[in-house]
């Protein structure tokens, strides 16, 4: 093949007329080769250094071909200098990879590791050069304000993989995703937001390998740029059949979000896989400590250091071409905290300036999940103006105060209320609530289950969080006893519609609309089955319907759909259950569950957190149901006007105009 020096930007491969350029960085390597291979077999060319770039430029050479990277280097275990050209690397910046590394056992990852002689090349995961080309005709992008804004997190094979409505071939996939049985179920519910969990290429660790598991969520990220062909019904071209997803939800309305993982790759500690940064230049891409050592604030075995200008410019490349060629709208960040290590915490990190100062970043959402299990690492309250942020005291709050015998009525009406103590420089939009997530209890399992069932997992049960905060309302899992299953879907009910009505962005799991169990799991982001498919065939109608009530009035409430400060605001107003203005021993009574919320002198939301019936005392006015009134009595007589909930519940009166 004919070949000239090539330019050292654009970093990744770069296709043209004439052939492709390619270009990588690492400031510790000594000589780096460029593989190409086709039918022939392998073809190894040196590459030119310029600075801390090496390029190439290989004519006749373009879409679909197949390369990777050998990088030799001295080196120093001590200093993290770990090199070796017998290992095949992966492209950085790769936009396709084909192939997986097998781990399953020692023979099979010596391979892989990262000072074995043996050569690799045969088995090792390749990039591929791709031409971006998609169709986005007819496309139109909505955006929603954040308070406008309702998040439904999904993953994609899990969402419509038992969807019998859906043609079996595309179950599971993007396209499955995309097609009108998964959109209309989406429309009913009035979501404006789909959340998906990762979509980019990732490969299973190790100890998952050798449990015959897989890692089914996505976060053990192998290429940060390219798709996943796992969730593609389309093998041949994925990033396609991914680009059709987006724009099909985008013309009927719904924002796309990624969820992203930046903070740590599937390379593992120092006994894991060399695939890609380790080889490149491990010193420059990671922290490392005075041993060589990977600093595990992520507890995944390593984490990537984003001070280093290449990788912060790496991570930002990448979200640009998430935006800018498949046209996302937002991203979520995977444990955060580590992308603002510096190392120690800092809102005023090199990838947090670098984003705000991207213009194709600027208009974008952007969440944190802001923690990680470093020193220091939870970091609620602390992300940049400009981040929203996963609030976990909220779900804590929601769950204690509907879940458990006591409350804390001053801690539940601060979450309900946007949580000033946290964001209270910040417009109430900053705090993402949720009571679940894919991390955790699905809704259905927070009133089922007092512990976490996780044996499927392969740790012993040693894995997940054993803090739930759950229920199981007297039988622990699946029970044919009418009462506990009616007490466990009014506490369900109650969560949802709370919600809905608190101040701040809601997002919903999917799946918890449905009543979907993972059977006590709380932790399945390695089971890629039944336990994490959404179960259509006992499909809640009446859950579904409930949910999509509770956001229609969310859209109508504008103290919700347009959040101010409830705190500082003449509009809302706090009422015992005696239709007394809440008093300081009131907030502070545990004894006490149940509260009402008057907003702009027309919504009347009332809160029973108890298991046994409520009355309530209302404030003066002519009042009528608006939702919730299933289990609600409104009685008025000369003196006032009560309402009794006859169980746990919420419910929501609407006053008539100038009625005072």
């Amino acid at each position: 093949m004919k070949i000239s020096v090539g330019k050292p930007f654009p970093l990744g491969a770069q296709a043209g007329k004439k052939g492709t350029n390619f270009a990588i960085f690492s400031a510790n390597a000594t000589a780096i080769e460029l593989c190409i291979f086709d039918d022939k077999g392998e073809q190894c060319y040196p590459m030119q250094r310029s600075g801390d770039i090496w390029h190439l430029f290989v004519y006749g050479v373009g879409s679909g071909t197949l390369y990777g990277f050998r990088v030799s280097g001295d080196v120093d275990e001590q200093k993290g200098a770990l090199f070796n050209p017998n290992k095949l690397l992966l492209d950085p910046y790769a936009k396709r990879v084909v192939g997986l590394p097998d781990a399953h056992d020692e023979k099979a990852l010596s391979y892989f590791v990262w000072n074995d002689p043996q050569d690799n090349a045969h088995l090792a995961p390749k990039s591929v050069v791709v031409t971006d080309d998609f169709d986005w005709t007819g496309e139109k992008r909505p955006h929603y304000s954040w308070a406008e804004t309702i998040i439904y997190e999904a993953h994609v094979k899990g969402f419509s993989r038992l969807n019998h409505n859906i043609p079996e071939p595309l179950r599971g996939t993007y396209a499955g995703m995309a097609h009108p049985a998964s959109i209309a179920h989406l429309k009913r519910l009035g979501v404006t937001t789909i959340e998906l969990q990762p979509v980019s290429y990732h490969a299973d660790e190790v100890h998952l390998q050798r449990l015959g598991l897989t890692n089914y969520w996505g976060y053990s990220v192998l290429a940060h740029s390219a798709i996943d062909p796992c969730l593609a019904w389309d093998q041949e071209d994925p990033l396609s059949e991914f680009k059709y997803l987006v724009k099909t939800l985008h013309q009927n309305g719904f924002e796309v979000i990624l969820d992203v993982v930046y903070n740590h790759t599937v390379e593992a500690g120092k006994d894991g896989m060399m695939l890609c940064q380790r080889g490149i230049d491990n010193q420059s891409y990671y922290w490392l400590d005075e041993q060589g050592e990977y600093r595990n604030w992520t507890g995944c075995g390593n984490a990537l250091n984003l001070v280093h200008p290449m990788v912060c410019q790496w991570a930002v490349d990448s979200l640009v071409y998430w935006v800018e060629e498949c046209h996302i709208d937002g991203f979520r960040f995977d444990l955060a905290t580590t992308l603002g290590r510096t190392p120690d915490f800092s809102n005023v990190a090199p990838l947090f300036e670098k984003i705000k100062q991207t213009p194709a970043l600027q208009q974008i959402k952007l969440i944190a999940e802001p923690w990680d299990i470093g020193p220091e690492g939870y970091q609620v309250g602390h992300f940049p103006a400009g981040f929203a942020e996963w609030n976990d005291k909220y779900r804590t709050t929601m769950r204690s105060f509907f879940l458990r015998e006591s409350g804390n009525l001053a801690e539940f009406a601060r979450r309900l209320a946007g949580s000033d103590d946290l964001y209270w420089q910040y417009a109430p939009s900053k705090s993402i609530n949720y009571f679940a997530s894919h991390d955790g209890f699905t809704l259905q399992d927070l009133v089922s289950y007092n512990k976490k069932h996780n044996q499927a997992n392969g740790e012993q049960n040693r894995d997940g969080d054993e803090h739930n905060y759950s229920n199981n309302h007297g039988v622990e899992g699946d029970t044919d006893n009418e009462l506990v299953n009616i007490l466990r879907d009014q506490t369900a009910c109650s969560l949802l519609a709370t919600l809905f009505l608190s101040n701040g962005v809601p997002m919903l799991r999917a799946g918890d609309e449905l009543g979907h169990s993972q059977k006590g799991n709380n932790n399945s982001y390695c089971q890629d089955n039944e336990t994490t498919w959404i179960n259509w065939q006992q499909t809640n109608d009446k859950r579904i319907d409930y949910v999509a009530k509770w956001i229609d009035l969310r859209k109508q409430i504008s103290l919700l759909s347009h959040q101010s400060h409830w705190w500082t605001e003449n509009d809302v107003q706090w009422f015992s259950a005696y239709g007394e203005i809440m008093q300081v021993d009131d907030w502070h009574n545990h004894s006490l569950k149940a509260l009402q919320i008057l907003l702009q002198e027309q919504w009347l939301i009332l809160i029973n957190a108890k298991k046994d019936k409520q009355q309530f005392f209302l404030p003066q006015g002519k009042w009528h149901f608006y939702l919730g009134k299933e289990t609600a009595t409104l009685i008025a007589d000369a003196q006032a006007v009560t309402l009794q909930l006859e169980q746990m519940g919420v419910c929501v009166l609407q006053r008539k105009l100038g009625s005072h």
